[in-house]
């Protein structure tokens, strides 16, 4: 089982429409066996109603041609799609334009480790194989470039292309941007809201992205004026909503969902986070002791009908990997298992919509 006989089964696939073979039209992208799955990307150039049927048609093909294989995971995804330029945007939208999904990780108040799940988070899917880039857009209080180990980074322009575009820093297979590249660590950043908004939208907007699978916004706590100009004028592909168990915490929660779901708004929610579900001592790895609650997060998606995708407990090795800019999910230990989780919950939340 070699990948140039995976792609001799999917050339057996036609596109019903096109009357082409998957793999004529460069549909077929990163094919990789590991060990007993076929792992592959599925590229549509656009939202395509027969992409469930040729998704289950190459799983057939795949599983009848080689029986032993277990598994046929693939990634849909959605490249090159046309964007319409809103008034005002004066940079345009070219940067994002070969960006499949961007998903905006939001908390209703500050203090939940919304940044350390959208490092991690980041860095999760990076190590599943995709390609990802984060924006910290948390412009009053960036720490990526803490976390991540990049406070050194000078980002620099590259204006070829007629524009200047900013050049994210690169590490962990992730690229990054900060305002926090652009003033020093003691250096506060007091900005109304309409200078916040626009450095914002330059952190996404100016940055040369190239072809990513996931942008993620790491936005600012809150449900103020940022997030709104940011949902109005960024095509997202929807939000993860961080809080740890406490009820002053998840009464936040409600504010941000409602936000999101507000009709002049209504950007889809792909599930809430739990972060310091429980504590759990490095010599006791077993037990588990509910400092803030149990299951808060939990009940809070069942009543709003929405996926927890994962639990992160109280770990003392996350803080220290963070604040030595190794983020925990680049290790394989038992405390980073939770990022794996939540990013294979989120692809397969962004698989069925």
């Amino acid at each position: 089982m070699t990948k140039e006989n995976i792609l001799e089964v999917l050339s057996g696939i036609i596109h019903p429409a096109k009357d082409k073979s998957i793999v004529d039209l460069g549909m077929v992208e990163d094919v990789k066996v590991e060990e007993n799955k076929i792992k592959f990307k599925l590229v549509f150039t656009g939202p395509d109603a027969l992409s469930g049927s040729i998704k289950k048609s190459c799983e057939k093909a795949l599983l009848e041609k080689f029986p032993e294989v277990s598994r046929v995971v693939i990634m849909e995804l959605v490249r090159e799609r046309k964007i319409e330029k809103r008034v005002g945007l004066e940079l345009g939208l070219e940067q994002i334009e070969s960006v499949s999904h961007i998903i905006a990780v939001a908390s209703g108040k500050g203090g939940v480790g919304k940044s350390t799940v959208s490092v991690n988070l980041a860095v999760a899917l990076a190590k599943a194989g995709y390609r990802v880039g984060l924006a910290d857009a948390d412009v009053y209080g960036p720490s990526v470039p803490k976390m991540t180990g990049t406070e050194d980074f000078m980002p620099t322009v590259d204006d070829s292309s007629g524009k200047e575009i900013i050049v994210p820093a690169e590490k962990f297979g992730v690229k990054w941007m900060s305002i926090g590249y652009f003033a020093k660590p003691d250096q506060p950043l007091i900005w109304r809201g309409p200078m916040a908004c626009n450095a914002l939208k330059q952190m996404i907007l100016q940055v040369k992205w190239g072809e990513l699978d996931f942008l993620l916004l790491d936005l600012p706590p809150g449900t103020g004026d940022i997030h709104i100009s940011l949902v109005h004028d960024i095509p997202l592909t929807g939000a993860v909503v961080v809080s740890t168990p406490q009820a002053v915490a998840l009464a936040d929660v409600e504010k941000g969902v409602n936000m999101f779901r507000n009709k002049d708004i209504n950007k889809p929610i792909l599930g809430l986070v739990e972060n310091m579900s429980w504590f759990t001592p490095e010599e006791l790895p077993e037990n588990k002791y509910y400092i803030f609650g149990k299951d808060g997060c939990k009940k809070m998606a069942e009543h709003f009908k929405l996926p927890l995708l994962g639990q992160i407990p109280i770990v003392q090795s996350i803080r220290e990997s963070g604040d030595n800019g190794m983020p925990v999910a680049l290790l394989d230990r038992k405390d980073s298992e939770a990022f794996r989780q939540i990013a294979e919950n989120l692809v397969n939340k962004i698989d069925s919509l």
